[in-house]
């Protein structure tokens, strides 16, 4: 008989419907985003970050100066003198500076995006781990009635003098651990959602009970990563900094060129005056020695540390993807071994018509048991997988 219930507990345990992922677990995305208190507060440091990155292309402050002389002996009357002059960069320098500024406040832009992947990436790995125990606690509370159900025949059989004490108190603390784990499953939930409300800014949390999308079904390999690279912000922060290297360089040489000074200058003594205006270079032999060798050297470093970086996220996508492929042949397994079965029911049944005893009933449920609690674990873990693998979608 029990070849014919081989594998059946998991059966009545899949009558928890799989339909269409609500846009719960978005709203709840879009929530943290708006009120996570770590991203607003790292939204403020890169504006003001940007802000100072402006002000370094900023012309250098113009120098007043002025001398009235009355004092000493002299017969030519009280001199006086006024200037006012302007330093400013060869003008080439500005326009590369002010495209390595760009590149740096894109840079922040990048850092800022991977900080809100990072927080968003957190946010639903939980839901999915509320979804994950929103469907054992269904399968807990089943498994709770169904133990019920066995301690109170138990119990009756016990009162009547046909079952031994053994027995009864075998089934009694059977149903006593089932309660434990639904009330460790509570106790896991609350725990989930206050951490949630903290990423939520300590704003509470709604939780539906959203199920797990349907489509498990991802992208190919190679058109994955080719989406991840056009879209991913730690990658494309990996780039921008070899796009910064590369102006600075343009930058340091740019430095090479002579500084320019332009002024306006006023004297005036017994009763005469004489004005105007003075140009000068400066020549830049020691303020910039060595500083293009070093933006060139920066260049190499960042482009072969580019490579490495892009290479090693290569290698963890690729394990993520080959991970993702093998939970996806496992629970398709689970799913075409477990689908239809019921043998929980059948052995309820079995058990109370006395064809097999308690231990060989409780043997033979918590084997049915973990091999459906091996499945949902499967199918929580395939979507955590789904979720990184396209975590550049948040």
């Amino acid at each position: 008989m029990y070849k014919k219930i081989v594998f059946a507990l998991c059966g009545c345990l899949l009558s928890i419907g799989v339909i269409a992922q609500s846009n719960d677990v978005e709203s709840i995305l879009q929530g943290v985003e708006k009120n996570n208190k770590e991203l607003q507060a790292y939204q403020s440091y890169i504006d003001s970050k940007k802000l100072e990155l402006k002000s370094t292309n900023n012309l250098p402050d113009p120098q007043l100066g002025a001398y009235y002389l009355p004092f000493g002996e002299h017969n030519t009357g009280d001199y006086s003198e006024f200037q006012i002059s302007q330093t400013i960069e060869f003008p080439t320098v500005y326009g590369a500076k002010s495209k390595l500024i760009e590149s740096q406040s894109q840079q922040l832009q990048f850092n800022y995006s991977v900080k809100r992947q990072e927080i968003l990436s957190q946010a639903k790995k939980l839901c999915l781990e509320l979804t994950y125990l929103d469907k054992q606690k269904n399968v807990e509370q089943e498994r709770l009635q169904r133990s019920k159900t066995v301690f109170e025949q138990a119990q009756e059989l016990y009162a009547k003098e046909e079952k031994s004490a053994l027995e009864f108190n075998k089934a009694k603390v059977a149903w006593m651990q089932q309660q434990f784990e639904v009330q460790q499953i509570e106790s896991d939930q609350q725990n989930i959602l206050l951490s949630l409300k903290n990423l939520n800014g300590d704003v509470d949390i709604i939780w539906n009970s959203p199920v797990y999308a349907t489509d498990l079904t991802i992208s190919d390999r190679d058109s994955l990563w080719q989406a991840k690279l056009a879209k991913d912000p730690e990658l494309q922060m990996i780039q921008q900094q070899e796009l910064m290297a590369q102006q600075t360089l343009k930058v340091a040489k740019s430095k090479s060129l002579p500084d320019l000074s332009l002024g306006y200058n006023y004297q005036g003594v017994q009763g005469s005056n004489y004005s105007g205006v003075y140009g000068g270079i400066s020549i830049p032999l020691w303020s910039n020695k060595n500083k293009v060798q070093a933006a060139k050297s920066n260049l190499q470093y960042q482009t072969a540390n580019s490579e490495s970086d892009q290479s090693t996220i290569r290698v963890n996508f690729d394990k993520q993807y080959n991970e993702y492929s093998m939970l996806l042949l496992k629970y398709n397994e689970y799913q075409k071994t477990l689908t239809g079965l019921n043998s929980g029911e059948l052995l309820l049944k079995a058990y109370q018509q006395g064809e097999i005893s308690f231990m060989e009933y409780y043997i033979e449920l918590n084997f049915y048991n973990d091999a459906y609690d091996a499945m949902l674990i499967v199918e929580n873990q395939l979507h955590q997988r789904k979720s990184q693998l396209l975590k550049h979608q948040l």
